[in-house]
């Protein structure tokens, strides 16, 4: 009987059915094992919103300054929603369990508790106890959290776009209620601190001006980072944008550029931050222009103090010696240089192989002179040496003077005149240079004509348009000054993050300076060479008539021969002609025997590949019919086909038209207009 227990009745085999004496717990078991709740699925690493609020024990106000802070964001989960959580925000269970251990969240427990004594002093009408309490506010940094996110300086940078778009933006906006001015004047800081650093290793590389604004680019320690510098006019607040989650995200990117700002002034061997103290940010005044003084002073502090160390060096040497000898010691107070010093101790050394007394040797402190020099340099000036690039950048404007005029923002136009070695003056009291300098080689006017008070400058000068720093910059070559005169019709600001060989066009312009570069073309002449062109042949038509009289004699003998030439060039025309159609249709007929041996997938993914080349070539010849329309139209010349530029160009608009209707047929709709039947 086996195991069985006597006077016990025998259990049921689990293959019973349903309906036998079996225990619900047995029955269940046929089932598979019960699952514990919140133990798998979609609630085991999903969390919603407000569960998440539950759990931290926080307000929503204080999760989201939270979630920012740390970088956490809400997720989509995979898979299918159930039916009763669509709708809603979910969080990550892991980022969650970050949170919970944030030294942060105690700060904020802190702060909301000391606000309730705070509150009640206040309905009690006690202000000054209120205003007692105020002083003893929980502070907090986020230096911990600025080093968890970003372990490494290259990740820094790498997300300091958004960073200084922000920066600069805060500090376009006007200091009203929503926005303080403590938040405003921090933003306005960092952004000098930044823009004088940029001009001071020539780390600017592009720059374009668009409606949102202008966008800069640098490159620092190779990588490049882009940010966008609202227009200087007065900003409007909208009422529908919450400032406090913006505030949120700047409070945690000026910690993050305290931070870059700190190693890359290290770098140079300046300590940040820089001690500027009082910077007038209205008015003619600017902080970026207090940041340079003070940066390039520090700088030249570091270089003048390797030569200091040197001359006290001497000096003691001197003192110490001035008991013993009193010829020598007239001898070494004459010193003042570096070489003199140098060619002294050579001589003092032949010196003492000759005499018998014991002279002292200056050498020893002299060489450490040299060494504390070394040193100090190696932390200025030495950390300051550009890279290859930077220098060509910083050679384009140098030995240029440029002159901004009142009308002209000068925030990024002096950003990039210092960043490619020009100098820089404006209209005000505090600015290097003064409107009449003899030394002002560019003076820059954003004005439809000059002044009558302009009669009064010098006229070595050559007054240009903003457009023509910017292009010169882009393109690393001075263009000519010419179609940038004031007044003038500027040519097309082109952007140089555009890669014209990656997108088959090439804009007119953009040949144009090409040429320019190559030496094709001469400055002097790009304005109108085909208008001098037509001019020199108008001129010199009258001394040509007596050539040309002899020349169509000669013309007349040889017609015959270059008539029956004609008729040669033609038939190898057609005939080459011909070959290139056969010569396409029998690639065609290859391309469509290959694809035929293609797998679906393959064949699939091939038309993908041939439908975007498609688009893409389209665009491209619509660019080139619109260029061709604009020349036709400056020439008021016709077309191959005898056409005009405007019968050429209503044409074309109708052949796209009827392109678009006959896709849309494809459809099986119709664009056509029904036409309406008149009663009699």
């Amino acid at each position: 009987m086996g195991n069985r227990i006597k006077g016990k009745t025998k259990k049921k085999s689990i293959k019973a059915a349903h309906h036998s004496g079996m225990s619900s717990k047995r029955k269940l078991s046929r089932f598979g094992k019960n699952l514990k709740k919140n133990n798998a699925g979609l609630e085991a690493t999903f969390i919603t919103r407000s569960a998440v609020l539950k759990k931290l024990q926080i307000t929503l106000k204080d999760f989201r300054r939270l979630c920012i802070l740390k970088g956490v964001y809400p997720r989509e989960p995979r898979g299918r929603t159930p039916s009763n959580k669509k709708g809603q925000v979910f969080y990550h269970i892991k980022d969650v369990k970050a949170l919970a251990h944030e030294p942060l969240l105690d700060k904020f427990r802190e702060f909301r508790t000391f606000m309730k004594k705070v509150r009640r002093a206040a309905g009690r009408n006690e202000k000054d106890e209120a205003a007692r309490k105020d002083s003893f506010a929980p502070t907090y940094t986020l230096h911990h959290l600025v080093r968890e996110r970003y372990p490494r300086f290259q990740d820094a940078l790498g997300d300091l776009d958004d960073a200084l778009a922000l920066t600069y933006l805060f500090a376009a906006l006007p200091s009203t209620g929503r926005v303080s001015a403590k938040v405003t004047k921090k933003a306005q800081s960092l952004a000098a601190q930044w823009g004088a650093y940029c001009a001071t290793t020539s780390s600017i590389t592009k720059s374009f001006v668009s409606v949102k604004g202008i966008y800069m680019e640098a490159n620092i320690q190779g990588t490049n980072v882009c940010w966008v510098i609202p227009h200087s006019y007065t900003q409007n607040i909208p009422q529908d944008v919450d400032f406090r989650v913006m505030t949120t995200f700047f409070e945690f990117y000026e910690t993050l550029l305290s931070f870059v700002l700190y190693k890359v002034y290290n770098d140079i061997g300046v300590r940040y931050p820089l001690p500027v103290t009082s910077v007038e940010l209205g008015g003619s005044s600017s902080a970026l222009s207090a940041n340079l003084h003070v940066l390039k002073k520090v700088l030249n502090q570091a270089g003048s103090s390797a030569s200091n160390a040197i001359a006290e060096a001497v000096e003691e040497q001197t003192g110490d010696s001035e008991q013993k000898n009193v010829e020598s010691n007239v001898k070494r107070s004459k010193l003042k240089t570096i070489d003199e010093a140098l060619k002294q101790v050579e001589s003092d050394d032949d010196e003492d192989m000759n005499d018998d007394e014991e002279d002292v040797d200056i050498s020893g402190p002299l060489k450490d002179a040299l060494e504390s020099m070394d040193q100090s340099r190696a932390s200025s000036v030495q950390n300051l040496s550009l890279d290859d690039e930077a220098t060509k950048r910083k050679r384009l404007f140098a030995g240029l003077t440029f002159f901004i005029s009142r009308e002209v923002p000068k925030g990024y136009l002096e950003l990039v005149c210092l960043a490619y070695g020009g100098s820089v003056g404006w209209e005000g009291s505090d600015s290097p240079i003064s409107a009449k300098d003899p030394s002002i080689t560019h003076h820059i006017v954003d004005r439809p004509k000059l002044p009558s008070s302009y009669d009064d400058l010098p006229k070595s000068r050559e007054f240009v348009q903003p457009q023509w720093l910017l292009d010169s910059a882009n393109f690393s070559f001075l263009l000519p000054t010419s179609k940038y005169a004031v007044g003038a019709e500027l040519p097309p600001h082109l952007s140089p993050w555009v890669d014209n060989e990656e997108e088959g066009y090439t804009p007119a312009y953009a040949e144009e300076i090409d040429a320019l570069k190559n030496g094709t073309i001469l400055p002097s002449t790009t304005g109108d060479v085909i208008a001098e062109a037509e001019d020199e042949d108008a001129s010199m038509s009258s001394d040509d008539d007596s050539e040309e009289e002899e020349i169509q004699k000669d013309e007349g003998e040889n017609d015959e021969d270059e008539e029956s030439e004609e008729e040669e060039d033609e038939d190898s025309e057609a005939l080459q002609k011909r070959r290139a159609k056969r010569k396409q249709k029998e690639e065609e007929e290859a391309k469509a025997l290959a694809k035929t041996m293609m797998s679906k997938k393959g064949a699939r993914l091939y038309n993908r590949m041939q439908y975007g080349l498609e688009k893409k070539q389209a665009a491209v010849e619509l660019l080139h019919k619109r260029r061709k329309e604009i020349e036709i139209c400056k020439g008021k010349n016709k077309t191959e086909d005898g056409k005009t530029m405007l019968k050429a160009k209503v044409e074309r608009l109708k052949s796209e038209r009827r392109a678009v209707e006959k896709d849309y047929e494809n459809t099986g709709g119709s664009m056509k207009k029904k036409k309406r039947r008149t009663k009699k």
